[in-house]
């Protein structure tokens, strides 16, 4: 246990019950709640309580926490401590866990300041505005446009605001006007640890749609590689005697072999 002399009594009791939970579950995430609503923390925490607990602290008392836990390596998760963090304790895999929060982002309006999540396109295509002050803000911003039927066209899509970069004024009035909500509000997580690694929440945030393309796409070149190379397997064996069969008759026909 790290040293907390001259620490009040409620402090130390915190840190214990923090300790207590690391030690409980087998995985322990960072979160960071900066910009999330009281409203919507209240909500996910109430959808999610059956698969993982949230607990909220002060950065101080959790990193002692963390360093006074036995458990090997978890004290590297100290180096996660930005924004609002909390903890996220859960014996489910943290890879489950990140699709289950990514699936209860919701999306929101960009406000000046923020910073864009992804790059922010305005689409082309027709639009309900009419010519007016509209169309000279899409031309502050490069938007091509232009007029048909007496309503606004967007001509071709157009990129008004690179991943990572600041929403300016003008961006979040044109991009509310256009109902284009680019924010993501929930639970962001930014690193885990589970049984002596820790994983940052990039890693973490992968797609199980294009993973699974991926596994499919390699298991083809993996077959095709076989069989090219001859290479028996349980899946392939039927097909690589069939092949040799036929590559047999090939070269009987051609010599002219009777058999």
């Amino acid at each position: 246990m790290v040293e907390m002399a001259h620490v009040s009594e409620y402090k130390k009791k915190r840190v214990k019950e923090l300790v207590d939970l690391i030690e409980k579950y087998r995985a322990v995430g960072i979160i960071n709640m900066e910009g999330l609503p009281a409203s919507q923390l209240q909500r996910l925490r109430a959808q999610l309580r059956d698969k993982m607990l949230i607990e909220m602290s002060k950065k101080t008392l959790m990193k002692i926490a963390l360093q006074s836990s036995n458990k090997p390596g978890i004290s590297k998760l100290a180096d996660y401590l930005n924004g609002m963090p909390c903890f996220l304790f859960t014996n489910e895999s943290p890879f489950r866990v990140a699709i289950t929060l990514r699936k209860n982002k919701s999306t929101a309006p960009a406000k000046v300041g923020q910073i864009a999540p992804k790059d922010i396109i305005i689409p082309a295509g027709p639009t309900q505005f009419t010519p007016g002050p509209v169309l000279g803000e899409l031309g502050q911003l490069g938007v091509k446009a232009g007029v048909d039927k007496g309503k606004i066209v967007i001509k071709e899509d157009k990129l008004v605001a690179k991943k990572g970069e600041k929403i300016t004024k003008q961006m979040a009035t044109l991009l509310q006007k256009f109902g284009i909500e680019p924010m993501e509000i929930g639970l962001n997580l930014i690193a885990f640890y589970e049984e002596g690694l820790v994983y940052s929440g990039s890693v973490l945030d992968i797609d199980p749609n294009k993973t699974l393309e991926d596994i499919k796409r390699a298991a083809s070149w993996a077959f095709n590689l076989s069989m090219e190379c001859a290479y028996p397997t349980r899946e392939n064996i039927q097909m690589l005697v069939a092949k040799a069969q036929m590559s047999a008759s090939a070269l009987k026909n051609s010599l002219k072999i009777d058999a």
